[in-house]
């Protein structure tokens, strides 16, 4: 069994059998740097139980804006694509923790041993989609204390921990606002006690009331996921 990996734990026994001998267990720091845009993908990686990655688009001001969050439910790197391709966002650990890593080479190879490996990856590509897209809409018409409220909640969904390693300053860039904003919101959330700041980082307290402010898109996304790969996405 693919411990600590729903996405790899979704794949039958034979399949994981295959898999297995490629895949090399290491443990990245938070803010470790897995791509930067243009550099070849050279590997795959799958979080582990409480690591969690976060894709990053860099815009022409210089900021960086977070596209979505990826934990033990999903993987990073060319799972669908045929062979090395470049990277279009920088990528990075937001939580640290341990991944499961693989040879963008040997995953192909994988691929072209099972049919199934390959149906997995490519429903798993549909879901990321569906994120992206929810995540588009999403900014487009919530207010910031929702979709602050939003991405928190998806941190403790992937993580499965209250404390979360997101300051301030990065929870406004993953937004896309401005840090004055950002810290209005959390100062708001903290009067009604559903988080408290600390040191690198934000402490849920009531994830209930949290996730009542929140929209609803995080709920439409796991829908998807239950749709398309029942019981990977975290629960």
């Amino acid at each position: 069994m693919m411990d600590g990996s729903n996405l790899l734990a979704a794949l039958r026994p034979q399949d994981q059998a295959l898999i297995e001998p490629y895949l090399m267990e290491c443990r990245l720091p938070s803010g470790h740097v897995l791509y930067e845009p243009g550099t070849v993908v050279r590997n795959a990686y799958f979080p582990r139980d409480g690591a969690m990655a976060v894709f990053l688009v860099a815009l022409e001001n210089g900021e960086a804006v977070e596209t979505t969050m990826v934990g033990r439910e999903g993987a990073l790197g060319g799972i669908v694509s045929q062979g090395q391709i470049p990277a279009y966002a920088s990528s990075s650990v937001m939580h640290g923790g341990s991944f499961y890593r693989i040879a963008s080479t040997d995953l192909e190879r994988v691929k072209d041993q099972s049919i199934q490996i390959r149906h997995l990856f490519a429903r798993y590509a549909d879901c990321m989609v569906a994120q992206i897209f929810q995540s588009v809409a999403c900014n487009a018409t919530h207010s910031i204390e929702q979709r602050a409220a939003k991405w928190l909640c998806a941190a403790v969904d992937r993580t499965g921990e209250q404390s979360i390693v997101m300051t301030q300053e990065q929870l406004a860039s993953m937004m896309g606002i401005g840090r004055s904003y950002a810290s209005r919101v959390i100062q708001r959330l903290k009067r009604e006690g559903l988080l408290r700041t600390r040191r690198g980082g934000l402490e849920v307290l009531d994830e209930d009331g949290l996730h009542a402010r929140a929209c609803s898109c995080n709920d439409l996304v796991k829908r998807h996921y239950d749709q398309v790969l029942a019981g990977v996405y975290p629960d």
